[in-house]
Protein backbone atom coordinates (compact mmCIF):
# COMPACT_ATOMS: atom_id res chain seq x y z
CA UNK A 1 0.00 0.00 0.00
CA UNK A 2 1.51 3.09 -0.72
CA UNK A 3 1.20 6.06 1.54
CA UNK A 4 1.27 9.49 0.41
CA UNK A 5 2.26 13.06 2.84
CA UNK A 6 0.31 16.67 2.20
CA UNK A 7 -0.94 19.32 4.40
CA UNK A 8 -4.32 19.53 3.91
CA UNK A 9 -6.24 16.63 2.37
CA UNK A 10 -9.80 17.42 1.05
CA UNK A 11 -12.37 14.63 0.30
CA UNK A 12 -14.77 15.97 -2.52
CA UNK A 13 -13.71 18.10 -5.49
CA UNK A 14 -17.56 19.80 -5.63
CA UNK A 15 -17.59 23.36 -5.11
CA UNK A 16 -17.15 23.27 -1.55
CA UNK A 17 -13.84 21.67 -1.99
CA UNK A 18 -12.19 23.24 -4.68
CA UNK A 19 -12.98 26.60 -3.15
CA UNK A 20 -11.55 25.92 -0.09
CA UNK A 21 -8.52 24.19 -1.67
CA UNK A 22 -8.20 27.50 -3.68
CA UNK A 23 -8.51 29.73 -0.95
CA UNK A 24 -5.80 27.24 0.82
CA UNK A 25 -3.29 27.92 -1.73
CA UNK A 26 -4.04 31.99 -1.50
CA UNK A 27 -3.08 31.83 1.98
CA UNK A 28 -0.13 29.99 1.67
CA UNK A 29 -0.93 25.91 1.93
CA UNK A 30 2.38 24.38 0.07
CA UNK A 31 0.38 20.63 -0.32
CA UNK A 32 -3.10 20.86 -1.35
CA UNK A 33 -4.76 17.45 -2.13
CA UNK A 34 -8.07 17.42 -3.32
CA UNK A 35 -9.78 13.08 -3.91
CA UNK A 36 -13.23 12.61 -5.68
CA UNK A 37 -14.83 9.17 -6.60
CA UNK A 38 -16.07 10.79 -9.88
CA UNK A 39 -14.09 10.53 -12.86
CA UNK A 40 -13.80 14.26 -13.34
CA UNK A 41 -14.07 17.13 -10.93
CA UNK A 42 -16.77 19.36 -10.35
CA UNK A 43 -19.52 18.07 -8.07
CA UNK A 44 -23.55 18.40 -8.21
CA UNK A 45 -23.18 21.17 -10.99
CA UNK A 46 -20.98 19.01 -13.91
CA UNK A 47 -24.45 17.01 -14.33
CA UNK A 48 -26.58 20.49 -14.43
CA UNK A 49 -26.21 21.32 -17.97
CA UNK A 50 -28.45 24.37 -17.86
CA UNK A 51 -27.42 28.10 -16.95
CA UNK A 52 -27.91 29.77 -13.53
CA UNK A 53 -24.22 29.53 -12.06
CA UNK A 54 -21.42 31.46 -11.11
CA UNK A 55 -23.15 34.99 -10.28
CA UNK A 56 -22.49 34.99 -6.88
CA UNK A 57 -18.91 33.85 -7.09
CA UNK A 58 -17.85 35.04 -10.69
CA UNK A 59 -20.01 37.60 -11.50
CA UNK A 60 -21.21 35.88 -14.69
CA UNK A 61 -23.67 33.41 -15.73
CA UNK A 62 -22.11 29.85 -16.82
CA UNK A 63 -24.03 26.31 -17.10
CA UNK A 64 -23.16 24.00 -14.58
CA UNK A 65 -20.59 21.73 -16.88
CA UNK A 66 -18.92 25.49 -17.27
CA UNK A 67 -18.86 26.14 -13.59
CA UNK A 68 -17.19 23.19 -12.54
CA UNK A 69 -14.30 23.21 -15.15
CA UNK A 70 -13.35 27.04 -14.06
CA UNK A 71 -13.45 26.18 -10.62
CA UNK A 72 -11.16 22.73 -11.57
CA UNK A 73 -8.82 25.25 -13.97
CA UNK A 74 -8.29 27.61 -11.03
CA UNK A 75 -7.62 25.10 -8.36
CA UNK A 76 -5.05 23.80 -10.78
CA UNK A 77 -3.63 26.78 -11.81
CA UNK A 78 -2.51 27.33 -7.73
CA UNK A 79 -0.83 24.48 -7.85
CA UNK A 80 -4.10 21.91 -6.32
CA UNK A 81 -3.68 18.27 -6.62
CA UNK A 82 -6.96 17.00 -7.97
CA UNK A 83 -7.26 12.94 -8.04
CA UNK A 84 -9.95 11.55 -9.27
CA UNK A 85 -11.63 8.19 -9.54
CA UNK A 86 -10.67 7.37 -5.93
CA UNK A 87 -12.61 6.69 -3.34
CA UNK A 88 -12.22 7.04 0.18
CA UNK A 89 -12.66 3.29 2.09
CA UNK A 90 -12.31 4.00 5.58
CA UNK A 91 -9.74 5.91 8.18
CA UNK A 92 -6.20 4.36 8.88
CA UNK A 93 -6.07 6.44 11.99
CA UNK A 94 -7.17 9.92 12.94
CA UNK A 95 -4.92 11.59 10.76
CA UNK A 96 -4.82 9.33 7.89
CA UNK A 97 -7.53 8.02 4.88
CA UNK A 98 -7.41 5.06 3.11
CA UNK A 99 -8.58 4.66 -0.74
CA UNK A 100 -9.01 2.83 -3.92
CA UNK A 101 -8.12 4.04 -7.08
CA UNK A 102 -7.32 2.39 -10.60
CA UNK A 103 -4.09 2.86 -9.71
CA UNK A 104 -4.70 0.55 -6.46
CA UNK A 105 -4.88 1.24 -2.63
CA UNK A 106 -3.03 3.72 -0.34
CA UNK A 107 -3.65 5.89 2.40
CA UNK A 108 -2.93 9.71 2.76
CA UNK A 109 -2.00 10.96 5.42
CA UNK A 110 -3.06 14.81 6.31
CA UNK A 111 -2.71 17.32 9.96
CA UNK A 112 -6.03 18.46 8.15
CA UNK A 113 -8.44 17.10 6.72
CA UNK A 114 -11.68 18.62 5.23
CA UNK A 115 -14.81 16.30 4.03
CA UNK A 116 -16.66 18.13 1.23
CA UNK A 117 -18.64 14.88 0.08
CA UNK A 118 -22.15 17.01 -0.38
CA UNK A 119 -25.68 15.46 -0.77
CA UNK A 120 -27.85 13.09 -3.08
CA UNK A 121 -31.73 12.38 -3.47
CA UNK A 122 -32.76 9.58 -1.54
CA UNK A 123 -34.52 7.59 -4.65
CA UNK A 124 -37.46 5.80 -4.80
CA UNK A 125 -36.11 2.89 -2.74
CA UNK A 126 -35.67 4.67 0.25
CA UNK A 127 -38.92 6.16 -0.10
CA UNK A 128 -40.95 3.09 0.48
CA UNK A 129 -43.44 4.42 -2.50
CA UNK A 130 -45.39 0.46 -3.09
CA UNK A 131 -45.27 -0.87 -6.91
CA UNK A 132 -43.39 -3.09 -9.28
CA UNK A 133 -39.52 -2.06 -10.03
CA UNK A 134 -40.19 -0.60 -13.87
CA UNK A 135 -37.61 1.41 -15.92
CA UNK A 136 -38.57 4.56 -15.88
CA UNK A 137 -37.82 5.61 -12.49
CA UNK A 138 -34.94 8.63 -11.40
CA UNK A 139 -33.94 11.16 -8.92
CA UNK A 140 -33.26 14.63 -10.49
CA UNK A 141 -29.10 13.59 -10.48
CA UNK A 142 -29.70 10.27 -12.17
CA UNK A 143 -31.63 11.98 -15.05
CA UNK A 144 -29.38 14.49 -15.58
CA UNK A 145 -26.85 11.82 -15.87
CA UNK A 146 -28.88 9.54 -18.28
CA UNK A 147 -30.13 12.87 -20.57
CA UNK A 148 -26.98 15.38 -20.61
CA UNK A 149 -24.05 12.68 -19.98
CA UNK A 150 -24.93 9.62 -21.85
CA UNK A 151 -27.58 11.20 -24.43
CA UNK A 152 -30.32 8.35 -23.65
CA UNK A 153 -34.09 8.79 -24.00
CA UNK A 154 -36.09 9.09 -21.35
CA UNK A 155 -39.38 8.99 -22.08
CA UNK A 156 -42.33 10.64 -23.62
CA UNK A 157 -44.41 11.75 -20.83
CA UNK A 158 -43.16 12.38 -17.00
CA UNK A 159 -44.15 12.95 -13.23
CA UNK A 160 -42.01 15.19 -10.94
CA UNK A 161 -42.25 14.13 -7.19
CA UNK A 162 -41.17 17.48 -5.84
CA UNK A 163 -42.24 21.22 -5.80
CA UNK A 164 -38.83 22.97 -4.76
CA UNK A 165 -35.58 24.16 -6.15
CA UNK A 166 -33.84 20.96 -7.93
CA UNK A 167 -37.96 20.21 -9.36
CA UNK A 168 -37.37 23.06 -11.39
CA UNK A 169 -33.49 21.73 -12.22
CA UNK A 170 -34.87 18.29 -13.40
CA UNK A 171 -37.97 20.22 -15.27
CA UNK A 172 -35.62 21.75 -17.42
CA UNK A 173 -33.57 18.64 -18.25
CA UNK A 174 -37.04 17.08 -18.81
CA UNK A 175 -37.99 20.15 -20.82
CA UNK A 176 -35.02 20.14 -23.21
CA UNK A 177 -34.91 16.66 -24.04
CA UNK A 178 -38.11 17.00 -24.82
CA UNK A 179 -40.15 14.85 -22.79
CA UNK A 180 -44.12 16.53 -22.12
CA UNK A 181 -44.02 17.02 -17.83
CA UNK A 182 -47.72 16.31 -16.60
CA UNK A 183 -47.62 17.34 -13.01
CA UNK A 184 -45.52 18.56 -10.38
CA UNK A 185 -46.32 16.97 -7.16
CA UNK A 186 -46.10 17.89 -3.32
CA UNK A 187 -47.33 16.92 -0.18
CA UNK A 188 -47.43 20.69 1.43
CA UNK A 189 -50.15 22.92 0.39
CA UNK A 190 -48.08 25.39 -1.80
CA UNK A 191 -44.83 24.91 -3.92
CA UNK A 192 -41.27 26.31 -2.90
CA UNK A 193 -39.94 27.20 -6.03
CA UNK A 194 -38.43 30.28 -6.96
CA UNK A 195 -36.87 31.79 -10.25
CA UNK A 196 -33.37 32.98 -9.60
CA UNK A 197 -32.06 35.84 -12.38
CA UNK A 198 -30.72 34.34 -15.29
CA UNK A 199 -31.48 34.47 -18.25
CA UNK A 200 -34.02 31.92 -18.98
CA UNK A 201 -36.05 33.29 -15.77
CA UNK A 202 -38.84 33.89 -17.99
CA UNK A 203 -38.68 31.10 -20.05
CA UNK A 204 -38.68 28.79 -17.30
CA UNK A 205 -41.58 31.13 -15.84
CA UNK A 206 -43.56 30.52 -18.71
CA UNK A 207 -42.59 26.38 -18.53
CA UNK A 208 -43.60 25.80 -15.30
CA UNK A 209 -46.95 27.86 -15.25
CA UNK A 210 -48.16 25.44 -18.37
CA UNK A 211 -47.17 22.70 -16.09
CA UNK A 212 -49.39 21.42 -13.33
CA UNK A 213 -48.39 21.58 -9.33
CA UNK A 214 -50.35 19.51 -7.45
CA UNK A 215 -50.40 20.21 -4.00
CA UNK A 216 -51.39 18.32 -0.99
CA UNK A 217 -50.93 15.17 -2.73
CA UNK A 218 -48.85 11.83 -2.10
CA UNK A 219 -48.07 9.13 -4.70
CA UNK A 220 -49.46 5.75 -3.70
CA UNK A 221 -48.22 3.87 -5.68
CA UNK A 222 -46.36 3.33 -8.90
CA UNK A 223 -48.04 1.38 -11.91
CA UNK A 224 -46.13 -0.87 -14.37
CA UNK A 225 -44.23 -3.88 -14.97
CA UNK A 226 -41.57 -3.55 -17.62
CA UNK A 227 -41.67 0.15 -17.96
CA UNK A 228 -43.34 2.78 -15.63
CA UNK A 229 -47.45 3.46 -17.17
CA UNK A 230 -48.47 5.73 -14.52
CA UNK A 231 -48.77 6.95 -10.90
CA UNK A 232 -51.77 6.40 -7.88
CA UNK A 233 -52.03 9.95 -5.99
CA UNK A 234 -54.11 10.42 -2.91
CA UNK A 235 -55.18 13.66 -2.28
CA UNK A 236 -54.86 14.19 1.39
CA UNK A 237 -57.56 16.54 2.07
CA UNK A 238 -60.18 13.84 0.77
CA UNK A 239 -58.32 10.43 0.71
CA UNK A 240 -59.52 10.73 -3.04
CA UNK A 241 -57.08 8.10 -5.12
CA UNK A 242 -56.36 9.47 -8.97
CA UNK A 243 -54.42 8.03 -11.82
CA UNK A 244 -51.42 10.07 -13.72
CA UNK A 245 -50.39 8.39 -16.86
CA UNK A 246 -46.74 8.57 -17.38
CA UNK A 247 -43.79 6.46 -18.32
CA UNK A 248 -41.37 8.33 -16.42
CA UNK A 249 -40.87 9.54 -13.23
CA UNK A 250 -38.21 11.94 -11.32
CA UNK A 251 -38.07 11.96 -7.86
CA UNK A 252 -36.43 15.32 -6.46
CA UNK A 253 -35.36 16.92 -3.06
CA UNK A 254 -35.72 14.72 -0.03
CA UNK A 255 -31.31 15.45 0.51
CA UNK A 256 -29.65 13.37 2.71
CA UNK A 257 -25.77 14.11 3.19
CA UNK A 258 -23.29 11.55 2.12
CA UNK A 259 -21.86 11.01 5.31
CA UNK A 260 -20.36 7.56 5.34
CA UNK A 261 -16.59 8.87 5.58
CA UNK A 262 -18.07 11.11 8.42
CA UNK A 263 -19.87 8.05 10.08
CA UNK A 264 -16.46 5.53 10.02
CA UNK A 265 -14.51 8.02 11.25
CA UNK A 266 -16.50 7.74 14.17
CA UNK A 267 -17.57 11.77 14.06
CA UNK A 268 -20.33 13.05 16.55
CA UNK A 269 -22.90 13.50 13.85
CA UNK A 270 -26.30 15.79 13.98
CA UNK A 271 -29.76 14.17 14.20
CA UNK A 272 -31.25 17.16 12.26
CA UNK A 273 -28.89 17.65 9.86
CA UNK A 274 -27.90 13.68 9.50
CA UNK A 275 -24.42 15.30 8.99
CA UNK A 276 -21.47 15.85 11.10
CA UNK A 277 -21.51 17.92 13.78
CA UNK A 278 -19.54 20.77 13.61
CA UNK A 279 -19.44 24.33 15.19
CA UNK A 280 -18.98 27.78 13.70
CA UNK A 281 -15.48 27.29 12.43
CA UNK A 282 -16.70 23.98 10.82
CA UNK A 283 -14.59 21.74 13.24
CA UNK A 284 -16.40 18.22 13.89
CA UNK A 285 -15.61 16.65 17.04
CA UNK A 286 -12.05 14.91 15.97
CA UNK A 287 -9.10 16.96 16.20
CA UNK A 288 -7.94 18.29 13.13
CA UNK A 289 -11.11 17.31 10.87
CA UNK A 290 -13.26 19.83 9.40
CA UNK A 291 -16.52 19.52 7.07
CA UNK A 292 -18.36 21.82 4.85
CA UNK A 293 -20.58 22.34 1.95
CA UNK A 294 -24.04 20.02 1.94
CA UNK A 295 -22.43 17.55 3.58
CA UNK A 296 -23.58 19.82 6.55
CA UNK A 297 -27.50 19.80 6.12
CA UNK A 298 -28.74 18.86 2.70
CA UNK A 299 -28.86 20.96 -0.68
CA UNK A 300 -28.31 24.62 -0.85
CA UNK A 301 -26.71 25.92 -3.76
CA UNK A 302 -23.38 26.03 -5.51
CA UNK A 303 -22.52 29.26 -4.52
CA UNK A 304 -23.45 28.75 -1.04
CA UNK A 305 -20.93 25.66 -0.90
CA UNK A 306 -17.80 27.51 -2.40
CA UNK A 307 -18.71 30.30 0.42
CA UNK A 308 -18.51 27.37 3.16
CA UNK A 309 -15.39 26.37 1.66
CA UNK A 310 -13.38 29.93 1.77
CA UNK A 311 -14.13 30.13 4.91
CA UNK A 312 -13.80 26.60 6.34
CA UNK A 313 -10.16 27.15 4.02
CA UNK A 314 -9.13 30.12 6.67
CA UNK A 315 -10.38 28.17 9.54
CA UNK A 316 -8.09 25.41 8.42
CA UNK A 317 -5.45 27.46 8.03
CA UNK A 318 -5.63 29.12 11.49
CA UNK A 319 -5.17 25.32 12.96
CA UNK A 320 -2.41 24.79 10.76
CA UNK A 321 -0.68 27.94 12.43
CA UNK A 322 -1.04 26.30 15.46
CA UNK A 323 -4.47 27.28 17.07
CA UNK A 324 -5.89 24.83 19.39
CA UNK A 325 -8.54 22.62 19.09
CA UNK A 326 -11.64 22.91 21.79
CA UNK A 327 -11.67 20.43 23.97
CA UNK A 328 -15.33 21.31 25.09
CA UNK A 329 -18.44 21.32 22.78
CA UNK A 330 -22.32 21.77 23.60
CA UNK A 331 -24.55 20.64 20.83
CA UNK A 332 -27.06 22.70 19.78
CA UNK A 333 -31.09 21.19 19.25
CA UNK A 334 -33.72 21.84 16.81
CA UNK A 335 -37.22 21.25 18.07
CA UNK A 336 -40.09 20.37 15.80
CA UNK A 337 -41.38 21.62 13.12
CA UNK A 338 -37.73 23.19 13.24
CA UNK A 339 -35.77 20.76 10.91
CA UNK A 340 -32.23 21.87 11.35
CA UNK A 341 -29.93 24.23 12.57
CA UNK A 342 -26.47 25.19 11.27
CA UNK A 343 -24.11 25.32 12.74
CA UNK A 344 -24.64 22.86 15.58
CA UNK A 345 -22.74 22.41 17.96
CA UNK A 346 -20.76 25.44 20.15
CA UNK A 347 -17.08 25.72 21.19
CA UNK A 348 -15.44 26.62 24.25
CA UNK A 349 -14.18 29.64 24.14
CA UNK A 350 -15.39 30.59 21.02
CA UNK A 351 -14.06 33.84 18.92
CA UNK A 352 -15.48 37.18 18.73
CA UNK A 353 -16.06 36.32 15.63
CA UNK A 354 -19.61 35.38 15.81
CA UNK A 355 -21.32 33.24 12.83
CA UNK A 356 -24.39 33.57 10.94
CA UNK A 357 -26.86 30.63 12.02
CA UNK A 358 -29.18 29.06 9.88
CA UNK A 359 -31.82 26.80 10.01
CA UNK A 360 -35.02 25.22 8.50
CA UNK A 361 -38.93 24.17 8.88
CA UNK A 362 -41.02 21.45 7.98
CA UNK A 363 -44.09 23.19 7.19
CA UNK A 364 -45.88 26.79 6.11
CA UNK A 365 -45.50 29.08 9.51
CA UNK A 366 -46.48 32.89 9.44
CA UNK A 367 -45.87 35.41 12.39
CA UNK A 368 -43.87 33.56 14.68
CA UNK A 369 -41.46 33.57 16.87
CA UNK A 370 -38.28 31.72 17.39
CA UNK A 371 -36.47 30.98 20.73
CA UNK A 372 -32.98 30.16 21.95
CA UNK A 373 -32.91 28.96 25.19
CA UNK A 374 -30.49 26.84 27.50
CA UNK A 375 -32.43 25.07 30.09
CA UNK A 376 -34.81 27.52 31.05
CA UNK A 377 -32.80 30.47 30.15
CA UNK A 378 -33.78 32.39 27.44
CA UNK A 379 -30.97 33.80 25.80
CA UNK A 380 -32.78 35.05 22.43
CA UNK A 381 -36.17 35.57 20.36
CA UNK A 382 -36.46 36.30 17.20
CA UNK A 383 -39.88 37.33 14.86
CA UNK A 384 -40.54 36.51 11.61
CA UNK A 385 -43.18 36.85 9.14
CA UNK A 386 -43.03 34.05 7.21
CA UNK A 387 -41.61 30.59 7.35
CA UNK A 388 -41.44 28.10 4.20
CA UNK A 389 -40.12 24.51 3.73
CA UNK A 390 -36.90 24.09 1.79
CA UNK A 391 -36.19 27.67 2.44
CA UNK A 392 -33.26 28.86 4.56
CA UNK A 393 -33.56 31.48 7.54
CA UNK A 394 -31.07 32.86 9.72
CA UNK A 395 -31.07 34.07 12.94
CA UNK A 396 -28.82 36.60 14.81
CA UNK A 397 -26.08 35.13 16.61
CA UNK A 398 -25.59 37.76 19.08
CA UNK A 399 -26.80 35.15 21.67
CA UNK A 400 -23.72 33.02 21.33
CA UNK A 401 -22.35 35.79 24.57
CA UNK A 402 -24.93 34.49 26.90
CA UNK A 403 -24.63 30.70 26.41
CA UNK A 404 -23.15 29.11 30.08
CA UNK A 405 -20.08 26.65 28.94
CA UNK A 406 -21.42 24.44 31.56
CA UNK A 407 -25.26 25.14 31.16
CA UNK A 408 -26.24 21.36 28.90
CA UNK A 409 -27.21 22.00 25.25
CA UNK A 410 -28.68 24.70 23.51
CA UNK A 411 -32.57 24.17 22.14
CA UNK A 412 -33.75 26.29 18.99
CA UNK A 413 -37.89 25.91 19.19
CA UNK A 414 -41.08 27.73 18.16
CA UNK A 415 -42.04 29.44 20.88
CA UNK A 416 -45.60 28.35 22.18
Amino acid sequence: MSIKQTDVLIVGAGPAGLASAIQLKKQGAARVTVVDREPEPGGMPRLCHHTGFGLWDFHRLYTGPQYARRYAALARSLGVEILTETTITGWADEHALTYTSPQGMGAIVAPAILLATGVRERPRAARLTPGFRPRGIFTTGSLQRFVDEQHLPVGRRAVIIGAEGVSLSALMTLTGAGVAVAAMLTELPRHQMYFPYSPAKWWLMDVTRRTPVRTRVRVKRILGRGRVTGVEIEHLDSGRLEHIACDTVVYTGDWIPEHEVARKGRLLMDAGTSGPQVDAQFRTSLSGVFAAGNLLRGAETAATSAMEGRLAAQHIADFLQGRAWPQQRLPILAAAPITWVFPNSISAPETTRLPRFSFRVSQFMGDVVVQVRQGQKLLHQQRFRHLLPNETMHLSSAWLLRVAAHGGPVRVEVAG
